[in-house]
């Protein structure tokens, strides 16, 4: 069971998305465990108070050392993994989300105002983690985003384990579209070769249209891809059709 502890001075944000569906049942099945921690229980003064001035001037407001240190201390374990939310950390990936998933505990610090005491990144943080190239107002959004990414990479937690093989990024490409009932909406229908039973040629099908999305939308991604031969066969036959098709645009 992978464990998550959250620190954060707003614990009501995670009441809902941690509460429902695909999280909720893996809860409740022991297949992860959240526990939140409101770091304002860590504070010593009378007013609870986590935040202070920036020395040197000119800054916002920055979270105190004391707080989050006696906070990460109170949930630490030696199977820890203490990561702060933070913009400037890597960015949250899904070979990261799989390393990740293979983790015992992880401590998630959320941070607020302009950031966090540089002695906390110092002592207390293994690793820092971005969920992309954008400012929030608070480290809550990207650690309810990694418990969702890294749950879904537990064992038992979704349907049916190959969910997570089939899903986009998992395999280094984008996903193949996915068709549902009815056969025919609006005059659309479906590709046929869905619909043959012909287990063969739909794996063939869906990886061409996942090789095909992936080229369209996210050309990049094949670069760092496992691609097979036939996988290149593929891409280099959607390039002669992409290339042909600008060509008679053109004319």
């Amino acid at each position: 069971m992978l464990k998550f502890d959250v620190l954060t001075i707003f614990p009501q944000m995670f009441s809902g998305p941690l509460d429902e569906s695909i999280l909720k049942r893996a809860q409740e099945e022991e297949l992860i465990e959240i526990e939140l921690s409101n770091i304002r229980d860590f504070a010593t003064d009378k007013h609870s108070q986590v935040d202070d001035y920036s020395y040197g001037g000119g800054a916002g407001m920055v979270m105190k050392p004391g707080p989050i240190f006696r906070a990460v201390e109170s949930v630490n374990s030696k199977e820890a993994e203490v990561i702060l939310m933070s913009p400037q950390g890597r960015v949250l990936e899904q070979d990261l989300v799989c390393e990740l998933a293979q983790q015992q505990h992880l401590v998630l610090i959320c941070g607020r105002y302009e950031g966090v005491d540089e002695r906390i990144r110092e002592e207390l943080i293994d690793r820092e983690i971005s969920i992309g190239d954008y400012v929030l107002t608070g480290g809550e959004l990207p650690a309810m985003v990694l418990i969702d990414a890294v749950s879904r990479m537990i064992p038992g937690v979704l349907g049916k384990e190959e969910s997570a093989v089939e899903d986009s990024f998992y395999q280094g490409i984008l996903d193949y579209p996915h068709y549902t009932r009815p056969r025919e909406y609006q005059g659309l229908g479906v590709p046929e070769v869905l619909l043959s039973g012909d287990h063969q040629r739909i794996a063939e099908w869906r990886r061409r249209a996942a090789l095909k999305n992936t080229l369209l939308n996210r050309p990049e991604l094949l670069a760092e891809a496992e691609l097979s031969a036939e996988d290149e066969e593929i891409l280099a036959e959607l390039k002669q059709e992409f290339l042909k098709s600008v060509e008679d645009g053109v004319e």
